[in-house]
């Protein structure tokens, strides 16, 4: 039985809720079971190890078996790029490892069926200024978008940090200038962490603040651009520039912000993906906590 039957069909197309799934083993042994046990509706899967280079090739008999009960039971599904993708970075190196990276990650996953992958905007390393390092995001990531020609290519959604270091894109004004380096790609999207946002600086907590964060996100890439949502509360007071989830209204941003965002235009039809504590358990409880945030 599909969420939509679960919940209803007005609930399934404003925003499905669900979370991020282990996948050793297998995309459908493992990742579907975990899935479904935590009562997601959407789920967000590596195709590689987060923290490593390696370019697996993936498994054909699981790629399937998981495409398809994903598609049966209308669970949109979300690939996370690996971590050390910096396309901003001074050495060479990791610059040709991140587009052999994130080329994998965007061919894996039209093959698991994903509606988009997931990539972190990255750094200015090396002391360089942060023009050049953005210049740089330009050259070599918009070939990879122009690779996006088949009809079931996933979006490449842009994923703004929370602010440490060198970081090129971590308030939603950091976009604009992303965006235009991107020629603002037809396949270009974003990926908004709720918890990177507030330790940015972006102060949801306070009356009005999701609305206003989600005006201006609009406001600086356009309609149409969210695509997905990681909904995580943070562990730290707003503009602490630390990258720390918490349990949905556990943390400082609290519950009713979601409940905002759950409202706004913005966000209709958007899922969202809880990259939370708690293992299965935390996991449940706060894809319940949403639901219930949703439903309100």
């Amino acid at each position: 039985m599909s969420y939509a039957e679960h919940d209803g069909q007005r609930a399934r197309a404003r925003n499905p809720v669900g979370g991020h799934v282990p996948v050793a083993g297998g995309l459908a042994r493992t990742g579907l079971p975990y899935a479904r046990e935590m009562g997601a509706e959407t789920v967000q899967v590596f195709v590689a190890n987060p923290r490593g280079w390696a370019t697996p090739p993936g498994t054909p008999a699981q790629d399937e078996d998981f495409r398809a009960a994903c598609a049966q039971e209308d669970i949109p599904v979300y690939v996370h790029a690996p971590y050390l993708i910096n396309f901003g970075s001074h050495n060479e190196a990791t610059v040709e490892k991140s587009v052999a990276s994130l080329r994998h990650s965007l061919r894996r996953g039209r093959e698991i069926g994903a509606l988009g992958v997931v990539v972190h905007t990255g750094s200015a390393t090396g002391g360089r200024p942060r023009a050049e390092a953005l210049a740089q995001v330009g050259e070599r990531m918009r070939p990879l978008l122009d690779e996006l020609t088949h009809d079931d290519d996933p979006w490449l959604l842009l994923e703004p940090t929370a602010g440490q270091g060198a970081s090129l894109c971590s308030l939603a004004e950091d976009l604009g200038p992303y965006f235009d380096v991107l020629d603002r790609h037809a396949r270009l999207g974003v990926c908004l962490d709720t918890c990177h946002a507030f330790a940015a600086g972006h102060d949801m907590a306070a009356p009005g603040g999701m609305k206003a964060l989600l005006d201006e996100l609009v406001e600086v890439t356009g309609e149409g651009r969210l695509k997905l949502i990681h909904a995580n509360d943070s562990k730290d007071v707003v503009g602490a520039h630390k990258d720390r989830h918490a349990n949905i209204g556990a943390g400082h941003i609290g519950a009713d912000p979601f409940a905002e965002l759950f409202r706004h235009p913005a966000t209709d039809g958007v899922p969202l993906v809880i990259e939370t504590p708690g293992g299965k358990e935390g996991h449940a409880a706060d894809v319940a906590r949403l639901k219930e945030l949703r439903a309100a």
